[in-house]
């Protein structure tokens, strides 16, 4: 049923779930997993040009950082799972469905808040406009909160 799932992470606290969850659908399925991590280039250009490289090498270091987080959740859940990562630039929505165009994904995972907190009252913009331009199914997973009887420590 799921041969490709791209995980898409922000390297928020808030994408682990949607991390955990791709990852638990990866390992019953025998899927590969793609992570992809996208640095923002509206938010870089509109830095000031002299902190514009150290940004957008920040971002770099935060989206492999990130990007470590789901290969290390993807090995402990499973060791056999084949998982391929990519740092891309550009606008976050675009480039995720794009990207998984690509590599041909059965479905797109992530997190319903990103690292831009609660900018919207149910679900990210990002995590929408992913939702309505995305050529494959996108699974958006929303994290728990302290309160929930369903909250899991991952």
């Amino acid at each position: 049923m799921f041969d490709t799932i791209v995980v898409a992470t922000d390297g928020s606290d808030s994408v682990r779930r949607a991390v955990a969850v791709a990852v638990d659908v990866a390992a019953r399925f025998d899927a590969e997993v793609h992570a992809v991590y996208i640095v923002d280039s509206g938010e870089v250009e509109s830095t000031p040009d002299e902190v514009r490289d150290d940004l957008r090498e920040a971002l770099d270091d935060r989206g492999e950082d990130a990007l470590g987080e789901v290969t290390d959740a993807a090995t402990e859940r499973d060791p056999s799972l084949d998982i391929t990562t990519e740092v891309r630039e550009g606008r976050p929505a675009p480039e995720i469905a794009g990207y998984a165009r690509e590599v041909d994904a059965d479905v797109v995972a992530m997190g319903t808040r990103g690292r831009h907190g609660e900018n919207r009252f149910l679900i990210g913009s990002v995590a929408e406009r992913v939702v309505r331009t995305c050529p494959v199914p996108v699974l958006t997973v929303r994290q728990l909160t302290d309160e929930d009887p369903r909250r899991t420590t991952i």
